[in-house]
């Protein structure tokens, strides 16, 4: 194992995601650059690249890269792409975005995630996202409207003011269903004051509070 897990990085692209069909080469560009091993805490860092979500403390998670590069990808991210992410975490995510030449707005609910996110983005050298620590239900209103949202979290049903925060023609990709049962990622696109969802697949993330 090398000492910047390049190696790892490079098959876990291979190896869990071009065989699962993420093409976009950006993405796979993120995804073999950005690194991991940096969002999760020291002692599991062995485990950064594996293919499975790792926990960061109080109750939460660092999502399976594969969903990482999946919802990335449906979200077709630009240079300057404006974006609201709820739920911090660590950070990866909002990293892999603002590698992606993003700007990058997140709200994390826990207090000592969104300060641990601030600096692993720092330590980074990601000067291009801002970490609020705040309520996700209430979005990110004064730097509305923005061009996607992405959601790391499962909220019950899609959030109004979420919507509302979305520019028209905008997407959001969110989970949404119990924590107990199943949960469907969806991917919205807004038209005016409606929207239309498409289910994209099963998943399970851990409940938005």
């Amino acid at each position: 194992m090398n000492a910047d897990f390049k190696t790892e990085r490079d098959n876990m692209v291979e190896r869990q995601l071009v065989p699962r069909g993420i093409s976009f080469s950006a993405v796979l560009d993120a995804m073999r650059t950005v690194p991991r091993h940096l969002f999760v805490p020291m002692h599991m860092q062995g485990s950064s690249y594996e293919d499975c979500p790792l926990p960061i403390g109080l109750g939460q998670t660092i999502s399976q890269p594969y969903i990482v590069a999946y919802m990335t990808e449906q979200l077709e991210p630009f240079v300057g792409m404006k974006v609201l992410e709820i739920g911090t975490g660590s950070g990866y995510q909002a990293a892999i975005l603002a590698f992606l030449g993003c700007d990058v707005y997140s709200v994390e609910c826990i207090k000592e995630h969104a300060e641990n996110a601030r600096l692993n983005l720092k330590n980074c050298g990601f000067d291009n996202v801002i970490v609020k620590h705040g309520n996700g239900y209430e979005g990110f209103a004064g730097e509305a409207p923005f061009d996607a949202i992405i959601v790391t979290a499962a909220p019950d049903s899609i959030p109004t003011v979420l919507v509302e925060q979305l520019k028209d023609e905008g997407k959001m990709i969110i989970p949404v269903g119990d924590v107990y049962s199943v949960q469907s990622l969806k991917l919205l696109v807004k038209s005016e004051n409606s929207y239309t969802a498409k289910e994209l697949m099963l998943v399970r993330f851990v409940p938005m509070v």
